[in-house]
């Protein structure tokens, strides 16, 4: 088994590099809608706009400047300490499993905060509705969509496939940084959030249609799949 699969290896490094049209071809196309997707989704969960804005957050709900930093600096271990707990069950749980429990999760805790907002209620209960997501987004879609870019994608297109997959994330978080100001003023904070829920909502049904688990597969055999 070991020899066949050094030998899949070896023929998949002396293929030709591959060009940009084929990213576009049947097969590949499907893989290249999933990477962008599950970056772009990751970042329209809102997570920055928390990281970014957590202080003025706080501060928005009612908090004390000092108490507003404070729970910053809590969202911050959470994220963190969750970050190792997403490296510890990857390869147990599965990336699709994980995917579907974190934005579930996060659909959760951000209408949860978004109830919370909504009541003009701050303290402990809207704390524990941001961590909640935090740690939901820390397993899952922070991480998972850089693992699963890395390796549904065949080895000579790889570098293409992940450069426009990971400019999409970037270009996401820019979008959610410019426009969170925006909702929060235009629509208020409780209904930002609620946005935000909606498109974690969104991923979820997207990750449970579109995205393959790739757990205990080799990149030559998920490679195979896009061709059949």
């Amino acid at each position: 088994a070991a020899a066949g699969e050094m030998t899949q290896i070896e023929a998949a490094l002396q293929q030709e590099e591959g060009r940009w049209s084929e990213l576009f071809t049947t097969g590949y196309r499907r893989a290249l809608v999933i990477g962008i997707a599950l970056a772009v989704f990751g970042q329209f969960s809102g997570i920055n706009a928390i990281m970014y804005f957590a202080p003025e957050i706080f501060k928005a709900a009612g908090s004390g400047t000092d108490s507003a930093f404070r729970q910053t600096v809590i969202v911050g271990i959470v994220n963190l300490l969750f970050t190792f707990v997403a490296i510890w069950l990857v390869d147990r749980a599965g990336r699709k499993p994980l995917l579907i429990a974190g934005t579930a999760v996060q659909v959760v805790a951000l209408a949860f905060v978004g109830a919370m907002l909504a009541g003009g209620r701050s303290g402990t209960p809207l704390l524990v509705g941001i961590l909640g997501f935090v740690a939901a987004f820390a397993v899952a879609m922070g991480p998972i969509p850089w693992i699963v870019n890395s390796e549904i994608f065949p080895t000579k297109l790889r570098g293409r496939a992940m450069s426009i997959a990971i400019f999409c994330l970037w270009f996401a978080d820019w979008v959610v940084t410019q426009t969170f100001p925006m909702l929060r003023e235009g629509i208020g904070p409780a209904r930002t959030f609620w946005v935000y829920a909606a498109c974690s909502l969104l991923s979820t049904i997207f990750v449970i249609a579109w995205v393959p688990e790739t757990k205990g597969r080799t990149l030559e055999d998920i490679e195979r799949s896009w061709k059949r």
